[in-house]
Formats: C-alpha cells, structure tokens, sequence
C-alpha cells in the first residue's frame, strides 16, 4: 500500500527502523478491551509523514524529530479516540442508521464528489466501504461527543479576562511603521532591460506631470494590476530592502524616483503613513476574545479526556 511506502521511505531517510512483518499486526496500546496496532499507526501517520518528508528531506534531524512528534501525536489521537467510543457504548448513546447516511453522504460528496469515485478509491487502496463506514461512524462520534462536552456555549470570556490579557500581552499588539502604497512594476525581460527602464522614466515623467498612479499601475504595472497598484498597508519587511528603503523614506503623496533592479522597474507613490504603535484595545477586543475560547476549549477538552482516561485501562507496548 502507497501508506506502508511512505512510512518505510520516511524511516529509511531518517535512520529508523522499519517495521518487521511480525510487527505491523503487533499491539501498540490497549485500550480497555481494544487494541491499537501499529499498523493503525502506520496508516493514521502516512499522509503527515509524507508531507514532512517532502518539507525536510534536507535536514535529517529535523525530519527525524517531526516524524517522532508527530508519530507521538497520532497514537495520543488515537488513544483519545477510543476512549470517546467506549464512553459513548458505556453511556448507552446510539446513531440512528439515517443520520449516519447522511454524514457519510455529506462528507463523502465533500471528499470524492460520489459514490462511484469513492468506491474506486477505496478499492485502490485496499478498502471496503463497510471500513469507509466504520471510520466515519466513529468520526462522527467523536464530533457528537465533543460537541456535547466542549460546546462553545460552555465558554465564556469576561470583559476582566480580555483586558488582562491586552495588558499582559501588548507586544502581541505592536505595529512597526505601515505605509499604503501604489506602485508600478515594469518586469525586465531578457534583452529588453533599456527599454524596460525607458518606460519606467516615460510613466515617472508623466505621474510628476499629474498622471494618476492608479491609472497607470492599471494599464502598465506587470504586478497588482487588477489592484490599480495598490498593495495596501504593508511594514518594511513587506519587499526587499531596496525598495522598502526608498518607500518608507517617502512623505504622504510623494512619489519615488525609478527603483532600477535586476529583475524589474519600480515607480512609487505613498499614499498614507502611520507610527508605530499599539493596537487599541477596541480594535483587538474580539481577537482577543476568539483567541482566549480556543484556548479555553483546549483545556476543557483536555480535561476532559483526562477524565476518560482515568477511567479507562491503557496500556502502551512501544517498540
């Protein structure tokens, strides 16, 4: 399967040890009367460790380390999944069949578009839909299950929370120097570099002339066209030093000389400046809010699979 080839080329470049046969069926966690095996894991970690393995596979420690974290990471969910379920059967919870029908409808139509290409992808890799239906009855569970017991509704920020947390955290709020600006971008295509920049000069003359920018960025710009030039308020780590340098060393409606560059020619103009400063407390307020009911709905959360597992025999048998 394309998931036991990407695990085996993930730990061959990092130097883990690949699994064994024997152990593939072997038991990872048990988790009161269910096992979790390490082929699970292989499975639930393939798709991440592909993505890793294509962003790292030049630094090997560091692969190696996403791998083991997020390996961690995928036995925990895994853990945390079952002891959901088995809260669920013990609660003497149930599904009725048509809501289960129509989740896997949805997300299936949300996934493959239809039935037909579902079941041809399930049967390239190996699966029967009665495994697609088990794996959605259980991810329904789940989001039933802790929707119920880490709702939104059950958080709530007060006004004394927020305003300890913008007082606490004002460098979160810091805004370097912003300008808005237009500009117009003439690339540099190859042989054609002195007529790039003639044009540039002819479009500069004409802006000092009282030409818009706007309108010429809409025309001519090779960047930002549709935009009329306009790249909105950007701080100097917005384009490279070259040009931010001459951009925040203009005054409010000033326009630049022609930026000459390898790779293209600039025209400029600021249209507004501001300092740096703090974000006002008003303006961040349901930022702030948002951010502090995520938080908290992680640590409910947590909380309350802690509880589960508690509750619950679990049992690890690492490698």
């Amino acid at each position: 399967m394309r998931s036991s080839l990407v695990i085996s080329l993930a730990a061959i470049f990092v130097g883990l040890p690949t699994l064994r046969a024997e152990f593939v069926n072997g038991v990872n966690v048990i988790v009161n009367d269910a096992v979790i095996t390490y082929q699970d894991v292989q499975l639930a970690l393939a798709p991440l460790a592909e993505v890793l393995v294509s962003q790292y596979r030049n630094q090997r420690q560091v692969l190696e380390q996403k791998l083991q974290e997020t390996r961690t990471k995928q036995i925990e969910d895994l853990v945390e999944q079952q002891v959901i379920l088995d809260h669920f059967k013990t609660a003497g919870y149930s599904i009725p069949e048509t809501s289960l029908d129509d989740y896997i409808k949805e997300r299936a139509l949300a996934q493959f578009g239809d039935r037909v290409t579902l079941t041809k992808t399930l049967q390239a890799q190996g699966r029967t839909y009665e495994s697609f239906r088990k794996k959605k009855r259980d991810e329904l569970i789940r989001d039933l299950m802790t929707r119920q017991n880490v709702s939104s509704e059950k958080v709530l920020i007060s006004p004394h929370k927020i305003e300890v947390y913008y007082h606490d955290h004002e460098n979160e709020f810091q805004l370097a120097d912003q300008i808005r600006l237009r500009l117009i971008v003439l690339n540099k295509a190859p042989g054609a570099e002195t007529r790039t920049r003639q044009m540039a000069d002819e479009l500069h003359a004409k802006i000092k002339a009282g030409a818009s920018v706007a309108e010429m960025a809409s025309v001519y710009s090779d960047s930002y066209r549709a935009e009329s030039g306009d790249r909105g308020w950007i701080d100097r780590k917005y384009f490279k030093k070259e040009i931010s340098d001459v951009a925040f060393a203009l005054k409010a409606a000033e326009v630049s000389d022609v930026v000459d560059l390898p790779e293209a020619c600039y025209v400029m103009v600021v249209e507004e400046a501001r300092q740096a400063h703090v974000r006002p407390l008003s303006e961040v307020r349901e930022e702030i809010e948002a951010k502090l009911k995520t938080m908290e709905r992680v640590r409910l959360h947590q909380k309350w699979i802690g509880r589960l597992k508690a509750k619950s025999f679990v049992q690890y048998y690492p490698l």
